[in-house]
């Protein structure tokens, strides 16, 4: 067995976790992971995915507010391995176990660089994506790779179907590399590409707002696929956010900012065109559909 430190905190991070312990060939020493956290409207104290994960199976868990001046020298392991882990990982860590440290990024670096780059994926309407394993130096997503795979994305792909493909695609390509870099064959990391990279930036929740008046009905559904289910897309009627959870492309044109109420369907004038909204959320409200929406709320979009 390969004994290993693992870095994750995410629920794609647990996945990685999950198909570790699945494969039966590795030995994992100690699990770090973020802190617990204040969640939500009550600000419950929250365990992250992979903690609760790592306490089922009996895995010894560590959680440093930070690890500038940690103590690494207690968690010898034969190899780190990182997956959404959400610190900074020093170079004494990187470089602390026998064989480094290397990381599961989804997205085909150095294409999309950085904490979204499958939201950014979506957002910019890509039709492929992929996961890759490199070997982590101290930049930013920097390090050579040592193995990339491509997933296809489809037309209606939202943020959680493309990760569960990713995630799929990721549990083998990570347990074969991972053998191979410690167990061989000899694998030869390639450098990325320094006049191809991109890079993408932290979502946060009100990055949903749409634009009717310049954002295309494109524009709009990429926007959709990437943050759905989190942080949604959203617009404000009568000073209310007015959430989307569902939305589809149409034909129909529509003024840039008008909404159109026909019969039971609710269609929002873009850019070029428009697009209809299947089901809704009022602020304070449940969510409703829009035939649900139109029989208690009709006065506010007509």
């Amino acid at each position: 067995m390969i004994s290993i430190n693992f870095f994750g905190t995410h629920d794609f991070a647990a996945g990685i976790l999950q198909a570790l312990i699945d494969s039966g060939l590795f030995e994992i020493k100690t699990v770090f992971t973020a802190p617990d956290r204040p969640v939500g409207r009550h600000q419950e104290i929250t365990e992250s995915p992979v903690k609760i994960l790592a306490k089922k199976n009996n895995l010894k868990i560590v959680q440093p507010e930070t690890l500038k001046n940690f103590d690494f020298t207690p968690y010898d392991a034969e190899l780190n391995i990182v997956c959404q882990y959400g610190f900074l990982i020093p170079k004494n860590i990187l470089d602390g176990t026998r064989n480094g440290s290397i990381n599961v990024h989804t997205s085909l670096l150095p294409k999309y660089r950085g904490a979204s780059p499958i939201q950014t994926a979506l957002m910019n309407g890509d039709t492929e994506t992929g996961v890759t394993i490199m070997f982590m130096d101290e930049m930013m997503d920097h390090g050579p790779i040592l193995a990339q795979e491509t997933v296809e994305v489809a037309p209606t792909d939202t943020y959680t179907d493309l990760t569960v493909k990713l995630l799929k695609k990721a549990k083998f390509l990570l347990v074969d590399t991972a053998q191979k870099w410690v167990l061989g064959p000899k694998m030869t990391p390639q450098p990325q590409d320094e006049t191809k990279v991109t890079k993408c930036r932290l979502i946060g929740r009100n990055d949903g707002k749409i634009d009717f008046m310049t954002q295309t009905a494109s524009q709009i559904y990429n926007l959709y696929c990437a943050f759905t289910p989190w942080p949604g897309v959203w617009t404000e009627v009568n000073g209310k956010r007015l959430k989307l959870l569902k939305i589809d492309r149409t034909d129909k044109k529509i003024a840039p900012g008008k909404i159109l109420a026909e019969n039971e369907r609710i269609f929002f004038g873009c850019n070029d065109g428009a697009i209809e909204a299947i089901e809704l959320q009022l602020e304070g409200k449940k969510p409703m559909t829009a035939k649900i929406f139109l029989n208690g709320y009709r006065a506010m979009i007509c």
